[in-house]
């Protein structure tokens, strides 16, 4: 059977049987949208194991220095990035005309929130569109960003599709989530199991043949809708046992018991128990996000999720509550809010990361400004404060010393980098509130510990 034109067919090979040969050969051209905490690691996992990879980014100083071998994701190492680029196999680009020549396009962007908490596709749509007109028979387009069920087949298929091409025959489409855990040393891209499903059985085969030369092990779920479903589960899961331990600390509070020394007693039972930690709210891409995807979606076939709302709730009120135990930790002092100095510990949403989206030190710290309290910050992965979408920060970090953490007021502790752990910083601070239960005050010191 002859092919048709414009495919890059090798030998008499239909243009899908084409692209499974040059997959299983590595010769398959990977090109990734986004090179971010999820796109850039996915690129180098897929360097490293032979394939060439085109990283396409839209940041043009982010382009710049991966192709000079840096890297701007402190976990990631510039050797490993250096490494690829120097093995010919890896570089990055603006320019998404080269979609055209790549066999397999990843589509790694972000899915935030609008501001009534609707899902924002944006990002997803745009990279669709700009796939879509580089669409070519023969290749397969892989979403990887969380999203609710039936994006991949209901929102991104129909936009491919304009280009006047069909799936499977002509090109192949499929949903396999990241499942990246920023700064987790015990846990890394090739390693963690990579969930995969398409919108049909030929683009399923496709992409799970794909990963399984780049992972260590690929999970082939029935459908886009399972497999988007999938990564739902995993963050509503810590979502809701997250507040569930949030409203516990609250409440243990008010009765005078030390939620983190409760914890510890729970989760020496060895089956049944899973110990979760509270803090000062949820931080990261995923978790404070990702779970109103679903409820947003649920109320299409007339759900309300009910756990969903509520772990919501409790985890954006978490920031408040941080803030009022301060206020009132400063009250028993004798100090009011109004013209206090309060110094913040970290920006990052988890500790010894550079990873600050979603962070709730953000709202912290202007809760604390409009009530009245001179801020200050220290972290150490950000000398200035970045701005966001939500929040623009004209700060600026003080160093990580006792001297300069010394004629603060409060200290407020929102993120546990290792360094904010050493109790030597508090020798000359008052008040030390503690959200991570990560500083342990010697006995006799007179800083005032207060857990929130």
């Amino acid at each position: 059977m002859p092919a048709k034109a414009g495919i890059r067919p090798i030998g008499d090979r239909l243009p899908i049987a084409a692209l499974l040969d040059r997959i299983r050969s590595r010769q398959a051209i990977v090109g990734i949208i986004g090179q971010g905490y999820v796109g850039l690691p996915l690129a180098l996992v897929f360097a490293e194991a032979g394939f060439p990879v085109v990283g396409l980014d839209l940041d043009a100083a982010k382009v710049e220095a991966l192709n000079r071998g840096d890297s701007y994701i402190k976990h990631i190492g510039a050797d490993r990035v250096a490494e690829a680029v120097k093995s010919g196999r890896f570089r990055a680009t603006t320019d998404f005309d080269e979609l055209k020549a790549c066999d397999a396009v990843l589509i790694c962007v972000p899915t935030p929130l609008g501001q009534h908490r609707e899902p924002d596709l944006s990002f997803v749509l745009d990279s669709a569109k700009a796939v879509t007109q580089r669409l070519r028979e023969g290749q397969l387009i892989v979403l990887e960003s969380t999203t609710y069920p039936g994006t991949t087949d209901e929102d991104v298929l129909p936009v491919l599709q304009a280009a006047g091409l069909k799936t499977p025959d002509d090109f192949l489409l499929a949903f396999s989530p990241e499942r990246e855990d920023p700064g987790n040393p015990k846990f890394h891209t090739k390693i963690i199991p990579k969930v995969v499903g398409g919108v049909n059985r030929e683009s399923t085969d496709a992409a799970v043949a794909l990963y399984e030369l780049a992972v260590d092990q690929v999970m082939r779920v029935s459908s886009s809708r399972v497999a988007e479903s999938s990564k739902l589960l995993e963050n509503i899961f810590r979502s809701v046992n997250i507040a569930l331990v949030n409203e516990l600390k609250m409440t243990f509070d008010r009765m005078g018991i030390d939620i983190w020394e409760v914890i510890e007693a729970a989760k020496t039972k060895p089956f049944g128990f899973t110990p979760f930690y509270p803090g000062p709210g949820l931080g990261g891409h995923c978790i404070p996000l990702d779970p109103f995807y679903l409820s947003w979606k649920a109320a299409e076939y007339g759900m309300w999720t009910r756990f969903i709302e509520l772990a919501g709730e409790i985890n954006t009120h978490m920031p408040h509550w941080v803030a009022d135990k301060t206020i009132k930790a400063l009250n028993g002092e004798g100090k009011s809010i109004k013209g206090a100095k309060v110094l913040v510990l970290g920006l990052s949403y988890k500790a010894d990361i550079d990873d600050d989206r979603e962070s709730p030190s953000y709202e912290i710290i202007e809760l604390l400004q409009d009530a009245g309290a001179t801020v200050s910050y220290c972290d150490p992965f950000f000398p200035k404060a970045r701005h966001g979408r939500k929040h623009r920060l004209e700060m600026s970090s003080i160093p990580c010393t006792a001297e300069a953490f010394a004629g603060h007021d409060a200290v407020v502790l929102s993120t546990g980098h290792k360094p904010f752990r050493d109790p030597a910083l508090y020798v000359n601070v008052p008040l030390l509130v503690d959200t991570r239960n990560a500083v342990k005050l010697p006995e006799g010191t007179t800083t005032r510990l207060v857990k929130a």
